[in-house]
């Protein structure tokens, strides 16, 4: 997998990149047809967003079958979310408290969320205290 710091992904291009993972490899064609039908771009748009994703290193050709190549995911969809997040909690000066405090306010974090995240908490804390396996 690519390192993912380098790679900065756009709203259109992480819609192509869903449609990547949910199908693992596809043709342009095939990533196309899986966007909107509604606000579904033209095929040599999609062409050249995968051609970027490609130079980012984001996608990878694995074959060719006739005239059309076959892409796959070069990065995992938590790589990509993490760097989002990451971009995101940078204009909150790193802090995720604004952030929560508003999911909070907003009725957007429920009891379970809260308890899933003390567990993940949890959960890395002793990840941390355990320091390092040795190999």
């Amino acid at each position: 997998m690519v390192r993912t710091k380098s790679i900065k992904l756009s709203k259109f291009e992480l819609g192509l990149m869903d449609a990547l993972w949910k199908m693992g490899r596809a043709s342009i064609r095939e990533m196309q047809e899986q966007l909107p039908e509604k606000r579904r771009p033209a095929y040599t748009t999609v062409q050249t967003m995968v051609n970027r994703l490609e130079e980012k290193g984001a996608v990878r050709r694995v074959r060719k079958i006739g005239n059309a190549h076959i892409y796959e995911p070069s990065v995992t969809r938590k790589a990509a979310y993490r760097r989002l997040i990451d971009d995101f909690l940078d204009l909150f000066g790193g802090s995720a408290q604004p952030v929560m405090a508003h999911f909070l306010e907003a009725g957007k974090l429920t009891v379970e969320d809260i308890r899933a995240l003390e567990n993940t908490f949890r959960t890395a804390q002793g990840q941390r205290q355990a320091g390092p396996k040795e190999t």
